[in-house]
């Protein structure tokens, strides 16, 4: 029986996902039971390893030496024996070649950049949750022995960090099994199987996987176009998959099976039904205990449900995607950008308003119809073909086309609060945080090369300053350098990237590395936030653009009248104003700080007989500049308390006849059960200390 291990599948973007754990002998001539190294050297360009030495750089620059033929694991035990116990897999960058995430199993067989991939980095994580579906495939298979599987990939929003979908045939799952599936997972764990590579040609893998009844491997197989498929295995488990994969089982330490649900096979609902279920792997019990915590948490905090409940906006069905913003979202929304306006007037930003269609000539000489059409919206007038705006960026530099420049006015800063439109499927959809209209606060430098990076230091500041009076105080930064899909000059590229590499260190901050995802135009600083139940939110971007003034032929008049080109910086800090209010709605749950608090004070009189001193009090708080709303209504006090707190108003002033008759308000703080009695004016006092102290 072919029982063995989990293996992992790589997160890529095209192509299949990989395959299924069987019941059929494995070919003799692969049983050898050597260890994951000697398994499979696979020969690059069919050369034989030698004795020679290449030269391997590590992230820092610092270069080492590695025997040819040697694998990454003996490269990070020699080297970087820190590393050792945390390795997961590799980044590899030949000379001339698209970086590769590779098994650590893989041979060295040329000079290159290394980066060692932890749980921590982004193909490490994925890594990770891809060997764990391996895990789930496994588990299933040896408990249901008619079980097929077809794919099981890793997802960034779910109910789980990776799926995999089964044919159980006849027999029916349900969340009761998943006790059992788990109990088997651990029991594959706890054997730290080692995880082997091969690489079969694609006629000796549909053999095997035919003698299996491995239908849906033989059709992904099929669609395959190269001659070679790689296999993994644990064990005398195996799977058709392209990997990378973990070096053993034995890291899956903590993981939780979290959903389950139908899918047709490749999305149609011609094919057969099969078995979805979802699932979340982390290196420590204590990491998964904490994602669980925060999995609750994030349920009561969910800003769909508490923006429903304060009424801050809606989604409708003949709009889906496109947010309504209600009175009390409206002064929400306004705040931020009021305050955002503010702060960038005061750092030489200049503000502007550019139109939201466009003719299409625009986004072709910009890049966007290349590279990025396929998430934009199109209309006709007058014949002539025009898009929807999905990014500000071309608009702006209309605007600095329009006049002349001299180098004694760059650095010139203009920052737009612009509307945008972008395409995106039904089924990506989430509340605030993916929606298809949505508003950039943008901002674009326009500026001397020599004073590029003091702008982006200039920046990092603005942006970790506006996150710190929003009350986040932990942050995770990283560089995203160029895709395989892009524009510009490689030198433009590697100075823009060094660029804002030196500008991180000089603050001493430090960062990742996300290869291949750098805007189509120019590398970018990526900011994640931490919000109070410890989830990252990745918000502002500083981005370095060369290409965007070659095509748009910008240019200023330098000291000796010459024409030179500036370079051109993109700045967003809330990244989009509807996802951060999404994020400000789950990090405080609802209850807001005062100065941006739409709901400030709330007014509720205990009887009818008062309801004219109520609406005294409320004109002072409207006439003070504080926002406040009443309930009158002729309900009990106890019902317009609890309806109160549902709204999370900062303060309730309870107004009764002895509140009357006195001149005074009976003042409840949100969160506590105590009132006290006091006149309007100390109340005010107690509004605008708040107000001065950014609580």
């Amino acid at each position: 029986m072919i029982r063995g291990k989990l293996v992992r599948r790589v997160y890529h973007r095209t192509g299949p996902r990989p395959g299924r754990v069987g019941t059929f002998q494995v070919p003799s001539s692969d049983c050898e039971k050597t260890t994951v190294s000697a398994i499979w050297n696979h020969r690059l360009r069919g050369l034989e390893v030698s004795s020679k030495n290449v030269h391997i750089t590590l992230p820092d620059g610092s270069t080492k030496q590695a025997a040819l033929g040697s694998t990454y694991r003996e490269f990070i035990e020699s080297n970087l024996p820190f590393l050792k116990n945390k390795a997961l897999a590799v980044r590899f960058t030949a000379a001339g070649n698209t970086p590769a995430v590779l098994d650590l199993s893989r041979t060295l067989e040329t000079a290159g950049k290394l980066e060692v991939l932890t749980f921590q980095e982004k193909d490490g994580w994925e890594t990770f949750q891809h060997s764990a579906a391996h895990l789930l495939g496994m588990a299933v298979q040896n408990l249901y022995k008619e079980a097929k599987l077809t794919v099981g990939p890793v997802i960034e929003n779910g109910p789980g960090f990776f799926y995999y979908d089964i044919d159980f045939g006849e027999t029916i799952i349900t969340p009761e099994d998943f006790p059992k599936i788990e109990s088997e997972m651990k029991r594959i764990v706890d054997s730290d199987l080692e995880v082997y590579r091969k690489v079969w040609d694609k006629k000796e893998a549909i053999s095997t996987f035919d003698k299996m009844g491995e239908n849906y491997k033989i059709e992904i197989i099929g669609n395959i176009p190269d001659p070679q498929v790689s296999i993994y295995g644990m064990g005398e488990w195996f799977d058709l998959c392209r990997g990378p994969h973990i070096p053993r089982s034995g890291l899956l330490k903590a993981f939780k099976l979290t959903a389950l649900s139908g899918a047709y096979w490749k999305a149609n609902k011609d094919n057969r039904m099969l078995t979805r279920i979802y699932g979340v792997a982390f290196p420590s019990k204590k990491e998964l205990d904490e994602y669980l915590f925060q999995l609750e948490e994030a349920k009561k905090r969910d800003h769909r449900k508490i923006g429903k409940e304060m009424d801050l906006f809606s989604f409708q069905p003949e709009a889906p995607g496109f947010p309504f913003w209600h009175p009390k979202g409206a002064v929400l929304w306004n705040t931020l950008a009021d305050y955002l306006r503010k702060e960038s007037a005061k750092r030489g930003y200049q503000e502007i308003k550019t139109p939201t269609v466009l003719s299409s000539d625009l986004w072709k000489v910009s890049g966007h119809w290349d590279n990025y059409k396929e998430n934009m919206y199109f209309t006709s007038i007058d014949e002539a073909e025009y898009a929807i705006k999905p990014m500000n960026c071309p608009g702006c530099s209309l605007i600095y086309k329009h006049h002349l420049h001299s180098y004694r006015e760059l650095p010139l800063r203009f920052s737009e609060l612009g509307s945008v439109h972008r395409h995106e499927l039904h089924g990506v959809l989430h509340g605030l945080f993916r929606v298809r209209a949505f508003t950039q606060d943008d901002a674009h430098i326009y500026t001397p090369i020599e004073y590029v990076e003091s702008e982006v230091m200039d920046t990092i500041d603005f942006t970790l300053e506006v996150y710190r009076k929003f009350g986040y105080s932990e942050f995770k930064t990283f560089i995203a350098t160029r895709p395989e899909k892009s524009v510009g000059k490689d030198e433009d590229w590697e100075f823009g990237t060094e660029v804002l590499k030196k500008s991180l260190e000089k603050k001493g901050i430090q960062y990742g590395i996300k290869e291949g995802e750098g805007a189509f135009y120019g590398p970018k600083i990526e900011f994640n936030i931490k919000d109070s139940i410890g989830r990252m939110w990745q918000c502002g971007t500083i981005q370095i653009d060369f290409s965007m003034p070659e095509r748009f032929q910008l240019d200023y008049t330098d000291s000796s009248g010459g024409k030179k080109r500036p370079a051109m910086i993109h700045r967003a800090v809330y990244g989009s104003l509807e996802r951060f209010i999404g994020i400000l709605i789950e990090h405080y749950e609802g209850k807001f700080p005062l100065w941006i608090s739409p709901n400030q004070v709330r007014v509720l009189t205990v009887t009818d007989a008062v309801t004219e001193y109520g609406q005294e009090v409320m004109r002072k708080l409207v006439d003070a500049g504080f926002r406040a709303e009443a309930d009158f209504k002729n309900d009990k006090i106890g019902a317009k308390i609890r309806d109160s707190i549902l709204k999370k108003a900062n303060y309730l002033l309870v107004l009764g006849e002895k509140e009357r008759d006195g001149g005074t308000v009976a003042v409840r703080k949100r969160g506590s059960e105590e009132t006290k009695s006091m006149t309007l004016d100390e109340f005010f006092a107690i509004l605008n200390e708040e107000l001065k102290t950014g609580a």
